[in-house]
């Protein structure tokens, strides 16, 4: 049993027994937990702390764990309503309000219940991550002398210098942030590039984090249309004229959620005509380590061709290895760079060492290159179980880019289906789907799903989970 799934269901079984236990009882020990349940000190350790931050259980140390007493009139109840005012008052002069909707992230980011196939997720799963790497390269880096001091704000040198030579080109160390992951480096980007009210051009459909950032920026997204090669250049060119706007994000490899990779003939459109409207393209490079194994080369980071300083390219090690290993990059060149520099020590100072270190030392091992062909060959059988599942056992919805890297394919809805609708089929069937709507700006031309092939335990599971999406389509949409 996997250990995320073993927590959850000894929370469960023991959420249940606490009726058992008058306020203030005492639980069994871990030990006999240990022996009832048959599961691992660790798991019944996270249970218990699951519990306690739920107000369900109190632990104290060398006496063991109880039932906490309920919380009704344990102090004055205030009146937080005024809030509700304050948070959605317009600040004077502030040209669009800020919002905070996490919404089309969270999909991601939160576990199903148990028993319920996760084709919403956005990382790895356990299995597919170099757990025994991570945890050796970890253990070296905590010896190594100042692996706990206090690191350059900008990196560890030789951190930098690594991720230099992933992007290419003529960028080198001292154009390179390391960053603590890779919606950390998209968040300090706009911020630099983009003042509040500014119009910022964005794929459409694009990535809902991308949307979450802007919006909390008090930035104006403003969409354009991909076709099966990527943006369109004309069009691209014409937002820039029409809103004035001097940032364009984008990713030009394996884009989420359709992808698609830039063709070839539109790189170098894409940098001239943001060259010749004074402009900034923010490359998210989010996927580069997720090629699959029957791939050509993918191509070069539109960084690598940037002789002008016209892109800031974003990448991180987390999709690759593990949700916790946030490490990411900012690579630019000329003055900018220095304002990204300024941005990031404000909010964070600086990317803990030990975790710099660790990367380090996990690039740097054997390991490394056998874990990243590994993942190449899991994600390429998983995709291809994926797509054989979906043309033939649900030709309702439409696949019209079958990816060469990534890990998720893009299927519309038949005309009229309610999106919503499917969600909630799909989840009471046991599959959970990541909604097509918050990949949008503005009004979607029409009912979306993504179903991510990373977050299941393997092949059978996506065949069990594409039977039960049939169930699903069924009562939705029949």
């Amino acid at each position: 049993m996997h250990q995320r799934s073993s927590v959850a269901e000894l929370a469960d079984s023991l959420r249940e027994e606490l009726n058992r236990y008058s306020p203030g009882g005492k639980l069994p020990s871990s030990r006999a937990l240990v022996e009832r349940y048959r599961v691992s000190p660790v798991t019944v350790s996270r249970a218990l702390a699951q519990l306690t931050a739920e107000g369900l259980v109190i632990t104290r140390p060398g006496a063991g764990a109880f039932r906490a007493h309920p919380r009704t009139g344990a102090g004055p109840v205030g009146d937080t309503r005024w809030q509700e005012v304050t948070l959605s008052a317009d600040p004077v002069g502030e040209p669009l309000p800020r919002t905070v909707d996490a919404s089309g992230v969270l999909v991601t980011l939160a576990a199903p219940p148990p028993g319920v196939i996760e084709f919403n997720g956005g990382y790895l799963h356990p299995q597919l991550q170099p757990e025994r790497a991570m945890a050796a390269a970890l253990a070296r880096a905590g010896r190594r002398p100042g692996a706990w001091g206090r690191p350059p704000v900008e990196g560890l040198p030789e951190l930098r210098e690594w991720f230099a030579r992933s992007v290419g080109g003529a960028v080198g160390a001292a154009d390179v942030l390391v960053t603590a992951g890779g919606q950390t480096a998209l968040t300090t980007a706009l911020r630099a590039l983009a003042p509040p009210g500014a119009p910022v051009l964005v794929e459409s459909p694009t990535y809902p984090g991308l949307l979450a950032i802007a919006r909390a920026a008090g930035v104006r997204p403003v969409p354009v249309p991909l076709d099966g090669d990527g943006v369109r250049p004309e069009l691209l060119a014409a937002a820039f004229r029409a809103t004035g706007a001097k940032v364009f994000v984008c990713q030009p490899l394996f884009q989420n959620p359709t992808g698609t990779v830039l063709a070839a003939e539109r790189r170098p459109e894409v940098l001239r005509i943001a060259r010749e409207a004074g402009a900034f393209v923010i490359e998210d490079d989010f996927a580069r380590r997720l090629v699959h194994e029957d791939a050509g080369p993918p191509p070069r980071p539109l960084a690598a061709d940037d002789p002008d300083g016209v892109v800031v390219h974003v990448s991180s090690l987390t999709k690759v290895t593990s949700p916790s290993l946030r490490v990411g990059v900012l690579a630019a060149r000329g003055p900018v760079l220095e304002r990204l520099r300024a941005i990031q020590v404000v909010d964070t100072f600086f990317v803990p060492r030990p975790l710099q270190e660790a990367a380090l030392e996990l690039v740097g091992s054997p390991a490394w290159n056998r874990h990243l062909r590994r993942v190449a060959g899991e994600l390429t059988a998983r995709r291809d179980t994926l797509v054989t599942a979906v043309r033939t056992g649900l030709p309702e919805l439409e696949l019209a880019h079958v990816p060469s890297g990534g890990y998720h394919l893009w299927l519309r809805l038949p005309d009229g289906a309610d999106e919503s609708a499917l969600l909630a089929a799909a989840l009471r069937a046991g599959v959970a789907l990541a909604p097509g709507r918050p990949y949008y700006c503005a009004e979607p031309p029409g009912g979306h799903v993504r179903l991510s092939f990373a977050g299941v335990a393997g092949l059978p599971e996506i065949v069990e989970g594409a039977r039960r999406l049939r169930a699903a389509v069924d009562e939705a949409l029949g």
